[in-house]
């Protein structure tokens, strides 16, 4: 099958030959139709988080179940399918509880193994972690879905209890802000968006009806004190949908007296200890969360909101691309917030629809 590879941290990945997956036990084999390319590939790509090399990556994925292992209930070949970038062993305290995405035993395709930029990828505990497409929900779509707008998604829902009428920070403009930007608009809140590029922060502010603030944080200093100060002590929730020490650190300063911040931008190797003023955190009882995805048992409230068209996250796809432009785009990603999120498509001409 055809899949893109690279062999040594940081080196351009090429479209290559290379044997397909077989069906794991209790797995399926997705036939992949679409993947989205997303910033943590771009990490692991870097060696922040550390691969087998050589590797295929991507987590986003929705595609047609392919072949089915031994011992899968639900799933069939032809069934259309999505899943979290975090797959759950199936048989842990935390699965059984529903909590796959901090499995201690998870599997993450594009990182524990062959990924998503492939023709075919596997994926384990097909009972736990597949998740069925509406037939409305094209494939470049769902492939958007999978980390990005799924991380969002729970780290304003289940994290930042974001309510009608409350502020809302996101902090960065890629996929996870902008899809923060969007569900935030939708949860009635009123949102400030901030990033350095302007592209992403004009993205932002064209995402649909409701309260958008733009912040340009190349040219603002003290983005937290700002923020602090246009909301009249701060906002409600602040997500850091970035990843990287400042953004972070500016995220827990935007907020109010018992605000919440979610970190769902990835913080590795030497950004992995960011100073955060705990004695803010302490004195004004902020809250802190980490996000981690989302499992796939959490699906259906949002492709609920994607169904009635309260959610459009179709919207937020800036370019479909094909495989063999996937590594370029991938290596693209260290330049910073792009606007929109690419997704890579294996269908014949690109097609959006599934």
């Amino acid at each position: 099958m055809k899949a893109v590879v690279y062999d040594e941290y940081g080196r351009m990945p090429s479209l290559a030959d290379v044997p397909p997956p077989e069906c794991p036990d209790g797995g399926v084999v997705v036939a992949v139709r679409a993947t989205g390319v997303c910033r943590s590939d771009w990490h692991a790509w870097m060696g922040h988080d550390p691969v087998s090399l050589p590797h295929t990556p991507g987590h986003e994925l929705a595609g047609v179940v392919a072949s089915v292992g031994s011992g899968v209930r639900d799933w069939a070949v032809g069934d259309r399918v999505t899943v979290p970038f975090v797959c759950g062993c199936g048989v842990c305290s935390w699965c059984l509880a529903g909590e796959a995405q901090v499995c201690p035993d998870q599997t993450q395709p594009g990182f524990t193994g062959p990924g998503s930029f492939a023709e075919l990828v596997a994926i384990h505990g097909a009972d736990t972690n597949l998740v069925r497409l509406l037939d409305s929900v094209d494939f470049v779509t769902a492939a958007s879905l999978g980390c990005r707008f799924a991380t969002a998604f729970r780290a304003l829902t289940t994290h930042g209890r974001l309510a009608a009428g409350e502020l809302l920070a996101v902090h960065g403009c890629g996929g996870v802000g902008l899809s923060a930007v969007m569900i935030g608009l939708a949860l009635g809140a009123r949102v400030i968006a901030v990033d350095v590029n302007r592209a992403a922060l004009e993205r932002a502010g064209s995402l649909g009806a409701g309260t958008v603030a733009l912040i340009d944080a190349s040219v603002e200093a003290d983005v937290a004190g700002l923020i602090r100060e246009v909301t009249d002590g701060g906002v409600h929730v602040s997500i850091d949908a970035f990843g990287s020490p400042e953004s972070a650190v500016a995220s827990v300063g935007s907020l109010r007296r018992r605000g919440r911040h979610v970190q769902a931008g990835l913080l590795l190797g030497p950004s992995s200890t960011p100073p955060i003023p705990m004695d803010r955190v302490i004195a004004q009882e902020l809250e802190i969360y980490g996000s981690h995805g989302m499992p796939a048992r959490d699906y259906p409230a949002m492709l609920a909101m994607i169904a009635d068209g309260t959610l459009r996250p179709a919207d937020l796809v800036g370019q479909v691309i094909g495989l063999e432009e996937a590594g370029a785009a991938l290596a693209a990603m260290g330049q910073g917030s792009v606007a929109g999120m690419t997704v890579v498509s294996l269908e014949a001409g690109h097609p959006g629809e599934g």
